[in-house]
């Protein structure tokens, strides 16, 4: 009974937004968490071979690791509003905790692929509540004078696991077995969840409403259509009928959505934040950018290893050297927003970034070790300087209420657009591939990867575009 008055007490009181070490440690807490999410997707990929060859099963098979894990996601991610709403904010990070536990211990035990399936799902799950609640911490929690730092901080998480994924997978991997990816972050995720239970507060009162079912409903089952579209897409063409019709399955969902959430008493997801066109522009240029990140994190390990000749490790490591790049200056490139305003840095790391894609495709014919790792460097201290930027100053024009809505909305998108990225990179590159015999196999490669790096910087330039656009009266 006490305990319980404490709690109506303290959600009664008006929060104090003070930069102490609970707020840090309540960000880092959900952050190791999202961070390992975001990790151990990109990690896995360098395993697909060894995964193979382990269970007897074919690379359409063993798909499905990424498939279901961005599934759950797509559930996942868009009921963050409202469980920000409806739970404290600690136990929203206990139970994804626990969730991801659970998988990271089935993933390390698995004795089958569908266990292993089974680990990925839960992981989804806890990625899935993670990610959103961290952005929720600092932008309910952080004071406003440093908020570009502290979701500088925050987007460290996820700008720099897409590169760590690949490089630290791929060296423990060949040296210790794919188990040991998931043992490695056990201890790590122990000490977030200690960190967690005793740092995270309760910033907004708790409101009892009932979870949106036939919304939530129609959003998990077309963005369920969209990843397996995507899916398809990239092994059968993107013109089939199947790739076609789960399309169109996905925008008549979407269609049932928007519906259901306008007439609906407490929607999933407030579909006013829409009616603020820069907060749109400003999600463009995210996903945008999102779409570019795992797009060469799939393209540069691949061509390492089919063109240059390079082991998983090596292959991994081109993107680590800009992964510390980028883990310095995201929070420096906060301290630069909230210093000298969103202008300046944002269109500068867009440059950047667009700059990055660009050497790859300009030299793609002949591409070194070296050359790889400073074009990936140019690309990171751009992406730094951007996203996380990008989405303080998209979130600001949205109310304090539907903050949480945005960041829903941005988390979602960023996982679609990674995996769009990712697919539209492997089928350019696979279509260079077909028909050609294993002595041609490097020179189609080649070829390949050079038209999906030109993808690449032509959809940087949209993403330096959109940002120019939201920030134009801005300093």
């Amino acid at each position: 009974m006490q305990a319980q008055e404490q709690r109506s007490a303290e959600a009664a009181a008006p929060f104090e937004r003070v930069l102490d070490a609970r707020l840090i440690m309540s960000i880092v807490a959900a952050g190791i968490m999202s961070f390992s999410g975001v990790c151990v997707e990109t990690a896995m990929n360098v395993t697909f071979p060894t995964l193979m060859s382990e269970f007897g099963i074919g690379t359409s098979t063993v798909q499905w690791l990424t498939t279901s894990y961005l599934l759950v996601l797509a559930a996942v991610v868009p009921t963050s509003s409202y469980l920000n709403r409806r739970f404290r904010t600690k136990h929203v990070f206990v139970a994804a905790m626990c969730f991801y536990i659970a998988g990271i211990v089935c993933g390390f035990t698995a004795q089958s692929f569908p266990m292993l399936i089974v680990g990925r799902v839960l992981e989804g799950m806890g990625t899935g509540i993670a990610l959103p609640l961290m952005f929720n911490i600092i932008t309910e929690q952080a004071p406003r004078e440093c908020m570009g730092t502290m979701m500088g901080v925050g987007t460290l998480v996820t700008a720099m696991a897409p590169a760590v994924g690949p490089s630290v997978g791929g060296w423990l991997a060949e040296n210790f077995g794919w188990r040991m990816i998931f043992a490695a972050l056990l201890p790590i995720l122990l000490v977030s969840f200690v960190l967690g239970v005793f740092s995270i507060r309760q910033s907004h009162e708790v409101v009892r409403e009932r979870f949106d079912v036939p919304g939530w409903a129609a959003l998990a089952l077309g963005f369920a259509a969209l990843v397996f579209a995507i899916d398809l897409g990239a092994g059968f063409g993107w013109t089939s009928p199947k790739t076609l019709g789960l399309f169109a399955a996905f925008v008549v969902c979407l269609g049932l959505f928007v519906a259901r959430e306008r007439s609906a008493a407490a929607p999933l997801i407030h579909l006013s934040i829409f009616g603020e066109w820069r907060f749109n522009v400003g999600v463009l240029g995210i996903v945008c950018l999102q779409f570019v990140v795992l797009g060469l994190s799939f393209l540069i390990p691949n061509y390492s290893q089919l063109v240059m000749g390079a082991g998983a490790t090596e292959a991994g490591s081109i993107l680590l050297p800009g992964c510390v790049v980028g883990a310095i200056m995201a929070p420096l490139s906060g301290r630069i927003l909230d210093r000298m305003g969103p202008r300046r840095p944002i269109l500068a790391g867009a440059f950047c970034a667009f700059l990055g894609a660009f050497l790859f495709a300009a030299f793609s014919q002949d591409l070194a070790t070296l050359p790889a790792i400073g074009f990936y460097i140019v690309y990171a201290f751009g992406q730094s300087l951007m996203v996380g930027n990008s989405m303080t100053e998209s979130l600001s024009f949205l109310p304090a209420q539907t903050k949480p809505d945005g960041n829903a909305v941005i988390n979602t998108l960023q996982q679609l657009s990674g995996a769009i990225g990712t697919s539209v990179s492997s089928a350019i590159v696979n279509a260079a591939q077909v028909g050609v015999a294993a002595d041609g196999l490097a020179a189609a490669t080649t070829a390949g990867s050079r038209e999906a790096y030109v993808l690449l910087a032509a959809v940087s330039i949209a993403s330096f575009v959109a940002m120019y656009w939201v920030t134009a009266e801005r300093k």
